[in-house]
C-alpha cells in the first residue's frame, strides 16, 4: 500500500533472507480493495512466494489494513522475521504467523 510504514522493514528483511542471492523480487503497490483481492493481499505488507502467502492463516481475507506478524518468541511487528523468510524461501514452514 502507498505509505505502508512496514514496507521498508519487509524489504530489508527479504534482502537479508536472500543472503545476496540473485532472485527476482517483484514489489507491487496495491491502491484499492479490488487490487488487494486480485493480488491476494491480506494486509500490508503481504509476502507472496509463487503466488502463495506462507504466513497467512486460514481465515485471511483480502484487504488494505496494516498487517502484523507474530514471531516464535511471541512478539509482533510489521514483517516476518528473517529466519522465517529463509524457511519459507527454502520450502520450510515458517514459525511466524499472521496475528489474528
Amino acid at each position: 500500500m502507498p505509505d505502508c510504514p512496514n514496507a521498508p522493514l519487509v524489504r530489508e528483511r527479504i534482502t537479508q533472507a536472500l543472503e545476496g542471492r540473485t532472485t527476482p523480487v517483484e514489489w507491487i503497490e496495491v491502491n484499492d480493495a479490488d487490487a488487494a483481492a486480485r493480488q491476494r493481499m491480506t494486509g500490508s505488507p503481504t509476502v507472496l512466494l509463487d503466488g502463495i502467502d506462507p504466513f497467512a492463516h486460514d481465515r485471511a481475507e483480502p484487504g488494505l489494513s496494516c498487517r502484523l506478524y507474530r514471531h516464535a518468541d511471541g512478539t509482533t511487528d510489521g514483517a516476518p522475521a528473517v529466519a522465517d523468510l529463509r524457511r519459507a524461501l527454502t520450502g520450510g514452514r515458517p514459525e511466524t504467523t499472521e496475528k489474528e
